[in-house]
């Protein structure tokens, strides 16, 4: 890879997210934005050879786009003018008609009920309440707005999403041609939309805090920028709808689940494994502030009981407040787990359960739980199953099915240093069979 070539996966990554926020309110519509982006980016491969890679490259990139994005619209509005005869006034898709499509955060609307929460107040998260709209299949709406607004890449939300690159590709493809088949129109929700749009954006935040937590992309453990980015907007919501416990639990999860950052992985980038962290490192001021939303999140729960996101928020503060790994309650986590999957059933929270089972009873109790989830296909594309496996293998000394275990892993493993970790294990021999 040329230094222009790296420079503008960098500006890509750390900054395509942003730009599109800055066109998409120009344009108002979420394709031509993306068109005009993706344009800025080709527009700098072939000029940085020749001028050099400017001091901000996202500030170019945000620039160009914007002045492309501005020419189609002067190339449209000069059509309209010469073909008169084409224009339907009074056609849905035309804004001027409709009066529903405006830059985002012009619309106002309220709910039916008393006055409206105030609309978000940043780009950012404006766009991904704009994205998630309720005509539109929940995940694919996640997934398109992880996609449009948070800048990942197909592989990675295939990855959050348990099922292949084609699949993931198709549903993005049938997601945007809802967009315009519906006419959905670009605006910001005001009222009672937010409410509607809530699980989707927290969704959003909680799967861009997961790919940023083990990254699938780069040479390190962790991608910082998706996990601060992730905190930010976290934090942005809970402050726009501070009585919402599911806001408030997410944030809180958030934060326990970083408090870690630091630990995670040794001086040389290795893995480091949750039991063998140095928790006088952890961030304790994250956690005392984890720990406190956790409880005010468990005191506004709607009356059927906590959220998906307060009960893993939980399940996080347990093992932050253990001084050991030893002290740990696994017994309390497998209670969580149960109430957490009576809420959300999903395969990941099934296999955190086996694991807290296999530490709370002993790892052929934790093998029997993997062993009565493994058959959901789901999971022959999530190797933590085959890692949790050879682990609790390990434990109870059948060492020749441990190192098959971990070389299975090894081999579905997308992080670099998890994959080196895994294969290290697969080449230990161990003390017997």
């Amino acid at each position: 890879m040329t230094g222009v070539d790296a420079a503008v996966a960098e500006a890509h990554r750390r900054g395509w997210a942003e730009t599109l926020a800055t066109v998409v309110r120009l344009t108002r519509d979420l394709d031509e934005a993306e068109d005009a982006v993706q344009e800025a980016f080709v527009a700098a491969l072939a000029t940085w050879p020749r001028t050099g890679v400017p001091r901000n490259p996202v500030a170019w990139i945000t620039t160009t786009a914007r002045r492309k994005a501005l020419d189609r619209m002067r190339r449209r509005a000069t059509l309209a003018r010469k073909l008169p005869l084409l224009i339907v006034p009074d056609s849905p898709g035309n804004p001027d008609a409709t009066g529903t499509t405006g830059a985002l955060g012009d619309h106002n609307a309220t709910g039916d009920e008393g006055v409206a929460p105030p609309g978000p107040r940043d780009d950012r998260l404006r766009l991904i309440f704009t994205c998630c709209h309720p005509a539109i299949a929940p995940q694919a709406a996640v997934a398109l707005t992880l996609r449009l607004v948070c800048g990942l890449h197909v592989p990675e939300i295939a990855r959050l999403f348990l099922v292949t690159e084609p699949t993931m590709a198709a549903r993005l493809t049938r997601a945007k041609k809802k967009i315009h088949e519906a006419g959905i129109p670009y605006r910001s929700p005001g009222g009672g939309e937010l409410a509607e749009r809530l699980p989707a954006v927290l969704a959003v935040i909680s799967l861009l805090f997961t790919e940023g937590h083990t990254g699938s992309q780069g040479t390190t453990l962790t991608r910082p920028e998706l996990l601060d980015q992730a905190i930010r907007l976290a934090r942005l919501l809970a402050e726009m709808l501070p009585g919402e416990s599911e806001v408030t639990g997410l944030l809180a999860l958030l934060l326990l689940l970083d408090s870690r950052r630091a630990t995670r992985a040794g001086p040389g980038g290795a893995l480091i494994l949750l039991a063998d962290q140095d928790r006088s490192r952890w961030n304790t001021g994250a956690i005392t502030e984890g720990r406190a939303l956790v409880e005010r999140a468990l005191r506004t729960a709607r009356p059927g009981g906590a959220g998906p996101y307060t009960v893993q928020a939980a399940i996080a503060a347990l093992h932050a407040e253990a001084p050991t790994a030893a002290d740990t309650d696994w017994p309390q986590i497998v209670a969580l787990y149960d109430v957490l999957l009576r809420v959300h059933p999903a395969p990941v929270a099934a296999l955190g359960r086996a694991v807290a089972v296999s530490m709370a009873a002993g790892p052929a109790a934790g093998l029997a739980e993997l062993d009565r989830i493994a058959g959901d296909p789901r999971f022959a594309r999530y190797h933590r199953l085959d890692a949790a496996r050879a682990q609790m293998l390990e434990r109870l000394g059948r060492h020749t099915e441990a190192r098959a275990a971990y070389r299975r892993a090894a081999q579905a493993a997308r992080n670099p240093v998890e994959r080196d970790f895994l294969t290290t294990r697969a080449g230990e021999p161990g003390p017997g069979p």
